[in-house]
């Protein structure tokens, strides 16, 4: 299944959020690119994007907005993403959570990831959840 765009299926609210969230490692994604790499946040301008970011369609996340994604493993600018979901970023102190997206080939451990995308997670108290994680808990 596509997750993004106009499936209504996909069309959750932020109380269907955290089912969503474990059913949706491993899923294909389509992902719109509105923070392309290079780029700088519209209202935070110190803060630079090393990786491309971007938001699901029709997906909204517990803070009223579309779902964000940071996208791994695509070393240039992009204006549109299809991957797979391959983390989820929680934070602790804030309402938001992030999802991270990658190549269907491609696999970064955990390590790698935080790596990827401290510039933005560095400000909050976060816990990376992989696929691995979920497996170990059924």
């Amino acid at each position: 299944m596509n997750y993004g765009g106009s499936d209504p299926e996909m069309k959750k609210s932020a109380t269907d959020h955290h089912t969503l969230n474990s059913s949706i490692l491993g899923k294909e994604v389509k992902v719109t690119v509105d923070r392309p790499k290079g780029s700088f946040h519209p209202k935070h301008r110190n803060l630079y994007y090393p990786i491309n970011y971007g938001y699901i369609e029709g997906i909204i996340a517990p803070d009223g907005e579309e779902q964000d994604v940071y996208i791994l493993g695509v070393d240039h600018p992009v204006e549109e993403f299809r991957g797979r979901i391959i983390g989820i970023v929680y934070r602790q102190d804030d309402i938001e959570e992030k999802w991270v997206a990658a190549p269907e080939a491609m696999s970064f451990t955990r390590e790698q990831i935080w790596e990827q995308i401290k510039f933005q997670e560095q400000y909050f108290q976060s816990e990376l959840i992989l696929a691995e994680d979920v497996e170990r808990k059924e």
